[in-house]
């Protein structure tokens, strides 16, 4: 391996190595038509997807998350979620290409993500894009998500690399922070559900489509 490159990737799961929002789309749309409501715009929908199910709910219901209704259609829409895992949605085109380069160069990745093992666990397991990952990390191992750099931390350390020999790549602006807290250099994805280029520094590289990612991951 050339020691200018990193020793390692660390990814983000929604709207940087995924494309969830079909599925999320698809769920909201069955859930909100059991309740007798309008669909949500789906490019609504899509923007808030890697703000999670709680931001979700709230949108598709018009209600605060601190509603005491929230918790319970949650969990209506994560049941309608987890029976539309990978029907709808799947790896961005691209993404499948960029690791297999990562894998020839000797580099290994990983996933830190703020998505439920309940449901990302399956979702490695059933897209084979994803099938040399080599750490999953989610809340349910985690005291504190992202932007906390704990998830980061732990996948470095699964990976046998400092943190300063890592590269982080998100598309939330938790992303990028849970990055800079954890030491590690990171890549914004612009073409995810979250970020803008003006949400980032100028000088944090960002890409607007997936097969930009492995050029600026050699960058770093």
């Amino acid at each position: 391996m050339d020691p200018k490159m990193p020793k390692g990737v660390l990814f983000d799961l929604d709207g940087t190595l995924l494309d969830s929002a079909p599925d999320f789309v698809a769920s909201l749309d069955s859930l909100l038509k059991k309740h007798n409501l309008p669909k949500l715009d789906p490019n609504i929908i899509r923007s808030h997807v890697s703000d999670g199910s709680w931001k979700l709910t709230s949108l598709a219901f018009n209600i605060d998350m601190s509603d005491e209704k929230c918790p319970a259609l949650r969990e209506e829409l994560l049941e309608e979620y987890e029976s539309n895992l990978l029907k709808y949605g799947g790896a961005f085109d691209g993404i499948e290409e960029m690791l297999a380069s990562l894998e020839r160069d000797g580099i290994p990745y990983g996933i830190v993500t703020n998505k439920p093992l309940r449901f990302a666990e399956p979702i490695l397991i059933n897209e084979p894009v994803f099938k040399n990952c080599k750490t999953l990390i989610c809340p349910d191992h985690l005291d504190a998500i992202k932007p906390d750099p704990e998830g980061i931390l732990r996948g470095c350390k699964d990976l046998g690399i400092h943190p300063t020999e890592c590269v982080y790549v998100g598309d939330h602006v938790k992303d990028i922070e849970a990055a800079m807290n954890a030491g590690t250099q990171v890549v914004a994805c612009y073409f995810g559900y979250s970020l803008q280029v003006h949400d980032c520094s100028k000088h944090i590289l960002g890409a607007n489509h997936p097969n930009e990612l492995y050029e600026l991951i050699l960058q770093l």
